[in-house]
């Protein structure tokens, strides 16, 4: 069988993500606080804040990439905070660390031994992995590491017949989007994408797809952002 091992999957990009990978026959696990409303989806309940956050989980993920022909990894979950750089204490940077970062290498680290080829690792990327706003201090830190990271995994997977890449949505139509911006501005937010509309987390989710599926695309980065104009 073929495995997706997927975190934050129990909304927006993640869900979607979840449901599309379930059609194509794989065996979907999900590492999150918040269940997957998706009965095949094999929940894992866990925190990806907590540092060691895998060992108690391990007898139930172990197994399932033990079967698996292939694992597909996808870094899906991500803490956001509107912070800046000169008002951000260091305790609270470490939080957005631990999920953003620290979580993806710990289970880099546990599920590459289990990867046989075929199998890729996708990081969700940002607009704001290659460019800044005001306003978004360590979310920006963090997604340009994540571009750091999946370039520096594609070379040290160099003929493993494992492919990566950090696919990096504009402005979906998510709860986290809608959490950080108000109502009033949101087509003000709509009119940055040459499409004048938001992503469908749909469009995401089969670009993830594609990219599990196709490893040409070897540790590059993928811009999914309908066209975002520059102002």
């Amino acid at each position: 069988m073929k495995c997706l091992l997927i975190t934050g999957a129990s909304t927006g990009i993640g869900l979607h993500t979840a449901e599309r990978f379930l059609k194509e026959g794989y065996t979907v696990v999900n590492l999150s606080r918040r269940r997957c409303p998706l009965e095949a989806v094999n929940h894992i309940n866990c925190d990806l804040k907590v540092p060691g956050f895998l060992e108690p989980v391990s007898p139930q993920l172990t197994p399932l990439l033990q079967q698996a022909e292939s694992v597909t990894l996808i870094h899906n979950a991500a803490r956001m905070e509107n912070d800046s750089a000169v008002e951000t204490p260091s305790n609270l940077f470490r939080d957005v660390l631990e999920v953003n970062l620290v979580a993806p290498n710990s289970l880099n680290y546990y599920a590459i031994p289990f990867m046989k080829a075929g199998s890729s690792i996708l990081f969700l990327g940002s607009t704001l992995s290659e460019k800044a706003v005001p306003g978004s201090y360590s979310y920006v830190v963090t997604k340009h590491a994540s571009i750091g990271m999946m370039r520096a995994t594609c070379q040290d997977l160099a003929g493993r017949s494992i492919h990566t890449a950090c696919i990096c949505p504009g402005f979906t139509d998510t709860e986290m989007l809608r959490a950080h911006v108000p109502d009033e501005a949101m087509d003000s937010v709509k009119a940055m994408s040459a499409f004048g509309r938001l992503i469908d987390p749909d469009e995401i989710a089969e670009c993830l797809f594609w990219s599990a599926t196709n490893p040409v695309i070897n540790g590059s980065v993928l811009h999914a952002n309908l066209g975002q104009i520059e102002r």
